[in-house]
């Protein structure tokens, strides 16, 4: 009898560890959500372009882009600027300026209820750069630095996103981070038109029209 005692005892030990391994394994992993978005080009996509823009009062929206990102913004798209700086790297002016000027921008669009998540910047130049900013990085597009970033970031879903721009750089870049570019005829846009060569992208006329 305490034979067969002992012999129960310890088949129900065996079956709770068990019991215990499977649910172990069984542990459903979280759920990551992943994000659809918009990542945006700034000079000449979202603002006039004016060569190495640095001053707020210099500032001047695209026309109908406060509506277009309220658009996105509606659709539920997370969004985020990417932007080649030179004039940094040039010595024209600052990246105090430059993110004054973008924390600007990012303070109107709030007031219409968009929101940027992040401006990503590149001050390097390859060429042109001065001291520390000369240098040939991953962050300039066409380069994917600063997309790679926001797509890691934000946890963006590449098939179902778009990168905005007027520019090879920005449709190159685009690209090869995975993401669907989409040209503007605004900005360069339409000398852009003429560089395209075999690439298949689609064009709007403006980041409205997209």
């Amino acid at each position: 009898f305490l034979v067969d005692v002992q012999m129960l005892f310890y088949k129900a030990m065996k079956m709770y560890v068990l019991c215990l391994f499977v649910q172990m394994m069984n542990i459903e992993k979280k759920e990551v959500k992943m994000n659809k978005a918009i990542i945006l080009d700034r000079d000449g996509t979202i603002n006039v372009e004016k060569d190495y823009l640095h001053r707020i009062e210099d500032f001047e929206f695209e026309k109908n882009v406060v509506e277009a990102l309220k658009i996105f913004s509606s659709l539920g798209y997370t969004m985020a600027v990417v932007t080649n700086q030179s004039g940094i790297a040039r010595g024209y002016y600052t990246e105090e300026d430059l993110q004054k000027l973008n924390e600007h921008i990012k303070k109107e669009l709030e007031k219409n209820g968009v929101i940027i998540e992040k401006f990503y910047y590149c001050p390097h130049h390859p060429e042109k750069g001065v001291g520390k900013y000369k240098t040939d990085c991953i962050c300039r597009k066409p380069n994917t630095g600063m997309l790679d970033a926001a797509i890691k970031e934000f946890d963006i879903d590449t098939a179902v996103s778009f990168m905005v721009g007027d520019t090879l750089a920005d449709i190159d870049a685009g690209q090869k981070a995975g993401l669907t570019p989409i040209l503007v005829k605004t900005g360069h846009g339409m000398e852009t038109l003429e560089k395209l060569g075999d690439r298949k992208i689609e064009i709007f006329d403006s980041l409205y029209d997209f």
